[in-house]
């Protein structure tokens, strides 16, 4: 059994997602969202996230952290933002010494639907279908760290470890 957390990283919003795997068996625990009020210091946020994100760990105890490898679109002012909530992510995890992987949005998307050009509303309705919940998760962000989860679980039952029990394919 391994319990794999989610994370879809911001700074206004970062989702979580936490599921526990065994095997081909998926269970949902919880999900949700770290949110940080606007027009706040960049500085405090990322403390907020910092600390929150320690909380978590520290909750739920996982053995992996899946969180989305950062790729910039067309607006490298929101890309920039989303490093700076990612960094933070990442620095919390290693401080607890949590094994992290990243993915990309094309992974998780095959890995949830099969077609690594999914839309939203088809990957919230598959999340919601594997996790057996009633609707879909709320916000957008905590249904984004759930597909997270599962995609490292799906990837990790398949691949052969090596030293640390680390995948070849994390970019960590």
């Amino acid at each position: 059994m391994a319990v794999i957390l989610g994370i879809d990283p911001g700074v206004a919003t970062v989702g979580f997602g936490a599921v526990e795997s065994r095997g081909a068996q998926l269970r949902f625990i919880t999900c949700g969202a770290i949110t940080t009020p606007a027009h706040t210091r960049l500085s405090s946020r990322l403390d907020q996230i910092y600390h929150d994100m320690l909380e978590l760990i520290d909750t739920f105890k996982p053995d992996a952290i899946s969180i989305e490898e950062l790729f910039f679109n067309t607006n490298i002012t929101t890309g920039i933002s989303v490093a700076h909530g990612r960094g933070v992510v990442l620095l919390a995890g290693a401080e607890r010494q949590v094994p992290m992987y990243e993915y990309t949005p094309l992974q998780v998307k095959q890995a949830i639907t099969g077609y690594g050009r999914a839309d939203k509303k088809q990957m919230m309705e598959m999340v919601r279908r594997l996790m057996g919940l009633k609707s879909a998760a709320k916000p957008d962000d905590a249904s984004d760290a759930l597909a997270l989860a599962i995609c490292h679980a799906r990837f990790s039952g398949s691949l052969l470890s090596i030293e640390g029990g680390r995948s070849e394919c994390s970019t960590i």
